[in-house]
């Protein structure tokens, strides 16, 4: 074993190099998504997706770095990543529409201007609806209409369509109660 430490002894130095900054950087930038969260007025189970989000990225980053701290070659290196890469665009071709309403739904986290509790209208010619946004989750939005409907709305179409709030935190005037 001693061996082994002596011969990779640079390696281990700098692969736990590698993870200490990286564990602060993911510390620094979870922090500031709850905090832009809090500011927004976002939930917190939204804040901790994104935070799940930066985590797999900076996962995928240090398996990068750690291949050439351990002395793979660029070309190597390339070669796998460009084949990875061709069968997961295959494979996430088939589920763009997933992939779409993830994103939307991580743009909306950082700029959506309405929030849980508000009555908005979404301008849609196929399905005009006016409701209370009970929920905005990765995928879609939650939306209770007036005659009690629950109605879930993609998130890349509600960035398509014009959206109009008619009241702000509606749920509280609903029943004099709040979900939240």
């Amino acid at each position: 074993m001693s061996e082994f430490i002596k011969t990779y002894q640079s390696e281990i130095v700098y692969t736990a190099i590698l993870l200490i900054i990286l564990s602060v950087i993911r510390a620094i930038i979870v922090l500031t998504v709850k905090k832009i969260g809090k500011k927004s007025g976002t939930t917190e189970a939204r804040a901790i997706l994104i935070g799940r989000y930066v985590t797999v990225l900076l996962v995928l980053i240090a398996f990068l770095i750690e291949a050439f701290i351990l002395g793979a070659k660029p070309h190597d290196i390339s070669l796998v990543f460009s084949s990875v890469f061709a069968v997961i665009g295959i494979g996430l071709f088939a589920i763009w529409s997933i992939l779409s309403n993830i994103t939307s739904g991580v743009i909306m986290f950082f700029s959506f201007p309405y929030k849980v509790g508000d009555k908005i209208k979404i301008h849609d010619k196929d399905y005009p609806t006016e409701a209370i946004i009970e929920d905005i989750g990765a995928f879609q939005l939650i939306l209770r209409e007036d005659n009690g409907n629950l109605t879930t709305y993609p998130n890349n179409l509600i960035l398509q369509k014009a959206v109009t709030l008619i009241k702000k935190d509606a749920l509280d005037d609903r029943d004099g109660s709040s979900i939240l």
